[in-house]
């Protein structure tokens, strides 16, 4: 490993088309926010009350938006070299320090080392952003970013050494200046776009590893029964299901994880609704895994407690709603390509049929082809490459008589 490596790389729109997978580092990254996030959701298995989710729900946030933050950087730009690597392994130091002080009350003196370890992460993210400088391109984007974080880094930092009342003030306000800094950065999202594909697989991976921390959970409620009883199997079964049934609704029935590309103003606003709409999916796998974990370990025992249904709606309108917000920021790239390639099979099927059998299946492919082909064009934004393929098709003669 070279000392003195080549500048910090980026990912413009130009190298938008190549191919970039997740790395080994990134899924490791990824792990230890997944292992933060059960440290924290600890409390939430003995006390599953709405009291107690208040609690949960502010410190996941900010563990969710320190990964998030690294994702949207990482997506933009890339770098192998020794500082990115040692800034990445303190970063996940300080992630873990952050999960080792969230198990108490938000009053509680924890809540302060927890605020100054997040403040660390946000001055390494700092960190990244600075060295990105050095990339013309990525400097207005990267001050967006420094004014931002940094204002909150420091009220973060700050608010680790004030008493309670003021903390939790202070709290409140780094939480809109880390939360809103994106939204300065929607026009210049449009220029510097992160890689369509990559992010979107960060984030599907990420909650991939959530659902598997949920299969866990619902592996030690297995572990609890005494006698594997046929109510408690199937209590398992029902909460394997479940997840089973929010991975299918994931990824296939909502498209979460598609490739999203940035064109437009529209487009960017989009992206950022739909990484924003992760944190209630997030909040929502936690809640209903922990959920069945309790399900199955009473299944033999006592009854089910009241207040676990409760809990249990509140996970299903986090889903609900994020999922709302999922539909409705879906590329409209798949819908184009699905409606023409339905209206050319459509168009093939209802022409009068005079040719023979091979001749009719060979102009069936062609159309179904073409109609493909301007579809993906269209839904590119290749508006140039669509009109030359139209006037072709003017001037030739229909090959369905």
């Amino acid at each position: 490993m070279r000392l003195t490596p080549p500048p910090i790389r980026t990912h413009s729109r130009a190298a938008a088309s190549a191919e970039r997978k997740v790395t080994w580092l990134e899924l490791f990254f990824d792990l230890v926010f997944v292992a933060a996030v059960a440290q924290v959701a600890e409390p939430l298995r003995e006390h599953y009350t709405l009291a107690e989710l208040t609690r949960f729900a502010p410190l996941f946030l900010l563990i969710w938006w320190a990964w998030t933050g690294r994702a949207l950087f990482s997506t933009r730009f890339e770098s192998e070299d020794l500082a990115q690597r040692a800034l990445t392994m303190i970063e996940m130091f300080a992630v873990a320090v952050m999960a080792a002080n969230a198990r108490d009350s938000l009053a509680s003196r924890s809540s302060a080392g927890f605020a100054a370890a997040y403040a660390g992460v946000r001055i390494i993210l700092l960190v990244h952003y600075w060295r990105a400088t050095a990339v013309r391109e990525a400097r207005g984007l990267s001050a967006v970013y420094l004014a931002g974080h940094g204002i909150a880094a420091v009220l973060w930092l700050l608010s680790s050494v004030v008493p309670l009342n003021l903390r939790l003030a202070l709290w409140l306000v780094a939480f809109l200046a880390d939360l809103g800094t994106p939204w300065f950065t929607v026009d210049r999202t449009v220029h510097m776009p992160p890689h369509p594909s990559h992010l979107p697989e960060r984030f599907g991976l990420f909650t991939l590893i959530l659902l598997g921390e949920s299969v866990v959970a619902v592996m030690k409620g297995i572990e609890s029964q005494e006698t594997w009883s046929p109510l408690a199997a199937s209590a398992a079964f029902s909460g394997v299901a479940t997840l089973f049934g929010i991975w299918w609704w994931y990824f296939e029935g909502l498209k979460a994880a598609a490739e999203r590309a940035v064109r437009s103003r529209r487009d960017a606003v989009r992206l950022h609704a739909w990484s924003y709409a992760h944190f209630p999916l997030y909040l929502g796998i936690v809640i209903i895994g922990v959920g069945i974990q309790r399900v199955v370990t009473h299944a033999t025992h006592e009854p089910l407690p009241p207040g676990d249904v409760l809990m249990w709606a509140a996970g299903v309108i986090l889903l609900a709603g994020a999922g709302v917000v999922l539909r409705s920021t879906r590329p409209a790239a798949a819908f184009a390509l699905r409606a023409s390639a339905r209206q050319a099979h459509r168009g093939v099927a209802s022409g009068p049929s005079t040719r023979s059998g091979p001749a009719r299946a060979q102009s069936r492919a062609g159309s179904s082809r073409k109609a493909t082909s301007i579809a993906r064009m269209r839904s590119s934004g290749t508006s140039a490459g669509t009109s030359a393929l139209d006037r072709s098709n003017a001037r030739r003669p229909s090959s369905i008589d």
